[in-house]
């Protein structure tokens, strides 16, 4: 798995370093004058830190202080598989071939297909940030997003007759994506999770099209546990006991970029976001 940091500047101190040595100089120079122009150019300047993550090492990168018109930078999402049931067509079943599939609530069938996933209500928020454009928002991309039911099956695969928990989002001018859909269940062999590709365009994601990451979305235990105690998710209460997100074959070398935070409660509903760089 690919865990390549985007460039960042080289941090406060290499800048004050930096200031200084400028500072000295110009004021054997030029004297108190361009000591002033620098003290004015440096009150304008913003404070950054950078945070070295516990299970992988990888430094992350944020701006604090004056942060009208900027966007915190995060390290890239790692890439991930798309595993054996993508229905992007890429293996047979191919959900993006109609339209109907871009929509915000996942948890119908569209189509020739039938079925309502049943399980604990779940709003999934994705928030996209551009790398290549100063980490600004992915406003009018896309994402396609899905995730097996609370039975641990995949539409248009072990569940064939319907293609429920799949769908395609337009993002909003915060670049983030909304899904109305449940929470997954946990199968036998993996962690719970949700699959996603990012598309620089809503026409791109149906034409899968200039494809620019996949990837996956690791639910949070504590919240999972909780959501296992409602009925109909009795087989992922023990499955659940038998993985990690240390011993997951996706997530074992490192989770940081990837863990969705959740708020909410079974009675009203969970909501799990998560902010990602591409």
């Amino acid at each position: 798995m690919d865990h390549t940091l985007e460039d960042f500047d080289r941090g406060l101190a290499f800048d004050i370093g930096r200031v200084v040595q400028r500072r000295q100089a110009l004021k054997m120079l030029a004297g108190g004058c361009a000591l002033a122009f620098l003290a004015a150019c440096g009150a304008s300047s913003k404070d950054s830190t950078a945070t070295t993550s516990p299970s992988t090492g990888a430094t992350t990168a944020a701006t604090t202080g004056d942060t009208t018109g900027t966007t915190e930078c995060t390290t890239a999402v790692p890439s991930e598989t798309g595993g054996p049931f993508p229905g992007d067509g890429s293996n047979g079943p191919n959900a993006l071939a109609d339209p109907a599939v871009i929509r915000e609530d996942i948890t119908g069938s569209f189509g020739d297909f039938v079925g309502v996933a049943q399980g604990v209500a779940t709003t999934i928020k994705l928030t996209v940030l551009d790398s290549a454009n100063g980490c600004q928002p992915l406003a009018g991309g896309a994402v396609y997003l899905w995730h097996a039911d609370k039975d641990g099956r995949y539409s248009m695969y072990t569940a064939p007759d319907a293609n429920y928990l799949r769908g395609v989002g337009e993002a909003d001018a915060n670049g983030t994506v909304t899904f109305q859909s449940i929470w997954p269940g946990c199968y036998d062999g993996r962690w719970p999770h949700i699959h996603f590709e990012v598309y620089p365009s809503i026409d791109d994601a149906l034409g899968t099209a200039h494809l620019i990451k996949t990837s996956q979305i690791a639910m949070p235990e504590a919240e999972c546990k909780l959501v296992y105690a409602a009925s109909g998710y009795e087989a992922s209460v023990s499955n659940l006991t038998r993985v990690s997100l240390a011993t997951d074959n996706v997530f074992s070398d490192g989770w940081d970029q990837e863990l969705g935070a959740a708020t909410g409660s079974n009675e009203t509903g969970w909501t799990v976001a998560l902010t990602i760089t591409v």
